[in-house]
């Protein structure tokens, strides 16, 4: 993959490195043993954006020492990360596509996805190791919250927190928590300050739950060459994502429209393993205004993130990771 900024020498800076960390993705996630290796790479190989190891890239631009062993280890343990927490997502959502690809337990099992996912957590375990006790420490807060977040969406909100409070917790949790972590490690790895280190976790944490609600609007507008996975997945798993939550607040409100009401009958009442009926809905929510409520609520979120950033000095950097937040908002997949 490649990236591009305003600022053409950052961006060959940055893309020279996310090419080593390819590298050592690719050689982390191919275990060498011939009944592992096609289950162990299946995701990595289908590729991806790469958001996380690019953070710590850019984070590590504040550092004195941006090009660190540690920086780079950062990077793949991160990415391992993710990508272990993918192959896991799937089988509890029973996912059948992944990046475009066929989801793992569906080419290799249930058993086989998992473990395979449980393999790329101990590689990058190891990994982190080799950083030392603060990474240790980091890593393992991480896991456990991206751990809670599921746990949380599985079993409910608590009876004082409203839908929405509980949806935006499971974000901060499953997406904002590795995000933010991300942004840690590139920051401490490059030999920065902790201060710094909390602030632009805070940030990464932001534009997590930013890209998430992103992802929320992508998984009914865009069409399935371009997400990746078939319009309307979590509509069809019984998930209420924030355009539903939104329209259940309305209803609640008194302020829903009739079009609003007939999405929320068919999403309560229709059977949506149907294709027909799937697209129907699918059909109605685009052109509902939920759905620009829900990237406006994106982008307020991606704001409070770049607001951070005031404690940065002008230049090169910010402005890369002020176009990094932005471009977790305004994609089509």
């Amino acid at each position: 993959m490649s990236v591009s900024f305003t600022n053409e020498v950052l961006s060959a800076r940055i893309n020279a490195r996310l090419e080593r960390v390819e590298n050592g993705l690719n050689s982390e996630t191919w275990v060498g043993d011939s009944r592992l290796d096609h289950a162990t790479s299946h995701l990595a190989k289908a590729g991806g954006k790469r958001l996380r190891p690019l953070l710590v890239l850019l984070c590590a631009e504040l550092g004195p020492h941006p090009e660190a062993r540690e920086v780079f280890d950062s990077a793949v343990a991160v990415e391992l990360t993710h990508l272990a927490s993918l192959y896991h997502d799937d089988v509890m959502d029973d996912a059948a596509t992944r990046r475009g690809v066929q989801a793992a337990h569906h080419l290799f099992g249930n058993t086989v996805a998992i473990l395979s996912g449980d393999v790329l957590f101990a590689r990058a375990s190891r990994i982190v190791a080799g950083l030392g006790p603060r990474a240790v420490a980091l890593h393992a807060t991480t896991f456990e919250r991206l751990c809670s977040g599921e746990l949380h969406e599985t079993m409910g909100r608590l009876a004082e927190q409203t839908p929405r409070e509980h949806y935006i917790d499971v974000l901060a949790d499953k997406t904002g928590s590795l995000i933010a972590a991300s942004a840690r490690y590139g920051v401490i790895s490059s030999g920065e300050s902790e201060d710094l280190a909390e602030t632009m976790a805070q940030f990464g944490e932001k534009v997590g739950v930013a890209f998430q609600l992103a992802d929320d609007v992508i998984d009914i507008m865009s069409e399935a060459e371009v997400a990746g996975k078939v319009p309307g997945t979590d509509l069809r798993e019984s998930v209420d994502t924030m355009p539903l939550i939104l329209l259940r607040e309305k209803r609640e409100e008194g302020t829903i429209d009739e079009e609003g009401m007939a999405i929320l009958d068919l999403v309560d009442n229709a059977n949506l393993s149907a294709d027909e009926i799937l697209g129907d809905l699918v059909a109605k929510l685009r052109s509902h205004p939920v759905m620009e409520e829900t990237k406006e609520l994106a982008r307020e979120w991606v704001n409070a993130g770049i607001t951070l950033l005031d404690i940065l000095p002008e230049g090169e950097i910010k402005q890369a990771l002020i176009e990094f937040a932005r471009a977790a908002v305004e994609r089509a997949s």
